[in-house]
């Protein structure tokens, strides 16, 4: 995949985040089973995300950068049960309150596909 390139946006904030290992390891996952980089609309949010081995980037109706997770923390991480330690960008000043939501939804999108 093509680098995405957000050009002279740049995120409101960025902060220090924490990934449940069960998120993390299940995007993982997809991204060895299904494909790498992965692209998918997420359904009930006018999300897409665009995941790959770096970052996982939801994109406001399929276009404009609305939360990026990247800087995943995995060189120290002792077991597969532990907590990832990333950087969360948020580029839309609601970003901080749909993140929850949008990570839920892509666990559950992400468990639909890896059933099929």
């Amino acid at each position: 995949m093509q680098d995405i390139h957000f050009g002279s946006i740049t995120p409101l904030r960025s902060l220090p985040k924490r990934i449940e290992a069960a998120h993390y390891n299940r995007v993982r996952l997809a991204l060895r089973r299904l494909a790498c980089p992965l692209r998918l609309e997420i359904p009930r949010q006018p999300v897409d995300m665009i995941l790959d081995e770096r970052r996982w980037v939801a994109l406001h109706l399929g276009e404009a950068p609305l939360l990026t997770w990247m800087d995943f923390q995995v060189k120290d991480r002792s077991a597969l049960h532990e907590p990832v330690v990333c950087t969360l960008h948020l580029y839309h000043y609601q970003a901080g309150l749909v993140m929850g939501k949008v990570l839920d939804a892509l666990i559950q999108e992400l468990d639909r596909r890896l059933k099929q």
